[in-house]
């Protein structure tokens, strides 16, 4: 939970810097963490400490008032000390990024009303003081597909009351709020829908406490130090909790700004395919192997992926600071995440086989490392999906309306 940060925060030109200065104290407890599969909790007093929780906050908020281009960086570092750490940073990050990053004035054209702009910035100026936000989108049987979700909200006289469970929740327990996707039950048709209309899905800010319960679910491959446990919800929650203060913008903001919920995984990815070199190389040498051909050339081909993944992530994090919604941008969004989840699983096993069966071990970084790798195709939206959305964009179709089956 939220304590006090450091009186003086970074601002976003330092802060790749303190990302830097943190990561190898992240990695020398990432063995730890990955065994227990406990939250990483003395590393969240690093980041904490060094004003990295208020990073997407405004400075005028006390936070570092970073761009996604800069988020991108920071991430990229804090993964090649720890991906678990870096991964829950990352759902934080989407939290605080989507909030700082709206300007007002789109906002306001999509109807938030002005008690928003207030609610908004008590969030951002909670996590510029230390405060821990996560995601609880997902579900079983529904994974991050919006339109299927089965979590529900109803109006109250004074707010929503909202029941269901989430699954995959990254740092659950230990977050201040939730970032709560649900489903509007206040409706003729029994699938949330007005008049024949999609699904009205909603986001809220649920703070931790009462009515928000925390199963112990989370035994994982990889990325087992995010305590991504499954979160029960039956709580009640004020106005002020429905996210911009409108609803039913869930499934529109995904298919218009796709950033935070699709590339800020991807540099995570990056950074954790470089630790990937990183730990190979150093094991390479220390066994002398890195004198054989085919040792040199597996690392080759790894350093070349790794430099054009950090490319792709690195345009695609201009545009979206740049010109976030163009359509070309959205294309650069999902470019990202495909290129960074396929490379450093890729990456990954390369540097495993390189290494030799020493390095697949219990406690041997890149047994770990691999683990953790894998699981980046996987995130939503898996490779397959990002793959078939660029594909639909190739063939001149519009990805998010020209398929059968919803993409989100």
């Amino acid at each position: 939970m939220a304590t006090a940060a450091r009186d003086r925060p970074v601002d976003a030109a330092a802060a790749h810097a303190v990302a830097a200065d943190l990561a190898p104290r992240l990695a020398e407890r990432a063995a730890g963490y990955d065994v227990t599969g406990e939250f990483p909790a003395a590393d969240f007093d690093d980041l904490r400490a060094a004003g990295l929780l208020g990073l997407m906050a405004p400075v005028h908020l006390g936070g570092c008032g970073a761009s996604f281009a800069d988020y991108a960086v920071v991430a990229a570092e804090l993964a090649g000390g720890a991906g678990a750490t870096a991964l829950i940073f990352n759902m934080h990050a989407s939290v605080t990024g989507a909030l700082a990053n709206t300007p007002d004035e789109v906002a306001r054209q999509l109807g938030a009303p002005e008690s928003f702009f207030a609610a908004r910035d008590r969030v951002l100026a909670a996590a510029a003081g230390g405060a821990l936000y996560a995601v609880a989108m997902s579900e079983r049987g529904a994974g991050s597909r919006l339109s299927k979700l089965t979590t529900s909200y109803r109006h109250t006289g004074d707010g929503f009351h909202i029941t269901g469970s989430k699954a995959f929740v990254s740092a659950a327990g230990h977050a201040d709020a939730y970032l709560v996707a649900a489903r509007c039950a206040d409706a003729t048709s029994a699938d949330g829908a007005k008049d024949g209309a999609e699904p009205r899905v909603s986001y809220f800010l649920v703070p931790g406490g009462d009515g928000v319960t925390v199963e112990p679910t989370w035994d994982a491959m990889g990325m087992r130090a995010t305590a991504s446990h499954d979160v029960h919800l039956d709580v009640h929650v004020g106005r002020d909790a429905l996210l911009g203060g409108i609803e039913g913008l869930t499934v529109l903001l995904a298919q218009v700004m796709p950033q935070w919920l699709v590339a800020s995984y991807a540099a995570v990815y990056v950074g954790v395919a470089r630790s990937a070199i990183r730990h190979a190389a150093a094991h390479l040498r220390e066994r002398g192997l890195h004198e054989l051909p085919a040792v040199r050339a597996r690392m080759g081909r790894a350093d070349a992926a790794v430099a054009a993944a950090d490319l792709v992530v690195a345009e695609a994090a201009r545009r979206v600071t740049q010109a976030p919604g163009m359509p070309e941008t959205n294309r650069w969004v999902w470019r990202a995440k495909l290129v960074a989840g396929d490379t450093a699983a890729a990456v990954a096993s390369s540097m495993l086989e390189a290494a030799g069966t020493s390095a697949t071990r219990r406690g041997h970084p890149l047994e770990r490392i691999y683990r953790d790798a894998r699981c980046g195709a996987l995130q939503p939206a898996t490779s397959d999906v990002c793959a078939d959305w660029l594909g639909v964009a190739a063939l001149g179709g519009d990805p998010d309306r020209d398929t059968p089956v919803p993409r989100w």
